[in-house]
């Protein structure tokens, strides 16, 4: 009976002692090995991640962060624009409308209506008008001033009015000794000898009256082209 008890012993020792060395010289190699191929794969794949890694961090480091919006505010009114001195300077009335209520410049603005020059007058310009005064017209013979607003005389009239007029805006500060061409043609002569200013012979009285298409200057005497003669009488 005992010796059946045993046996199984003395076989589960021996069965020990050999698969103890076959394990120690086959299996246990196998299964180190595996293991090393694992981390050696671990360590490549490693490798090969690193600079993707790195290059996601250095671009999450470098992203900016997005700014937070300022806080909605009340909109700005921006100050009032005040208007420079060459805007406030300039007036709307056309020479004609300058003329026409001046008190001093009444024949002439007669004399602009008979020769059919209005619309020129009024229109853009810009002009420079050298206006006779009434004085200035008075200095003809009422008989020749009668004749030369008749309709008939309406291309002498005509000749005489442009010969007053050049074109272009000229305030006395512009005004230089020379000959200027007129409207007519024929040029008339400035003569500036300090503050005084004369063209042709008549004598400039009142400079420098802006108007929205010119200047006129006020003359004491009427101007005549050089080839040019008032009708008898």
């Amino acid at each position: 009976m005992y010796g059946f008890v045993i046996a199984p012993i003395v076989v589960t020792i021996s069965l020990n002692h050999l698969i103890h060395p076959i394990y120690s010289m086959a299996v246990k190699p196998l299964i180190l090995k595996n293991q090393m191929l694992k981390n050696l794969s671990v360590a490549i794949v490693s490798l090969f991640l690193l600079p993707v890694v790195m290059s996601c961090a250095s671009q999450t480091a470098q992203t900016p962060a997005t700014p937070t919006p300022p806080a909605d505010s009340p909109p700005q009114t921006p100050p009032p624009v005040s208007p420079s001195p060459a805007t406030t300077s300039q007036t709307s009335s056309s020479i004609v409308e300058i003329a026409s209520a001046n008190p001093s410049l009444k024949t002439l603005t007669a004399a602009i209506q008979a020769a059919g020059l209005t619309s020129t007058l009024q229109g853009r310009g810009p002009f420079t008008v050298f206006a006779p005064t009434d004085q200035a017209f008075a200095a003809i013979p009422a008989a020749t001033r009668q004749k030369v607003l008749q309709p008939e005389n309406r291309e002498l009239l005509t000749r005489i009015l442009t010969y007053h007029v050049v074109p272009g805006a000229i305030d006395s500060g512009a005004l230089k000794s020379g000959r200027v061409n007129t409207v007519e043609g024929k040029p008339v002569d400035i003569q500036v000898n300090g503050a005084e200013v004369k063209v042709n012979n008549a004598k400039v009285t009142q400079p420098d009256i802006a108007a929205s298409n010119g200047i006129i200057h006020v003359i004491d005497r009427i101007i005549l082209p050089p080839d040019l003669n008032l009708p008898p009488t």
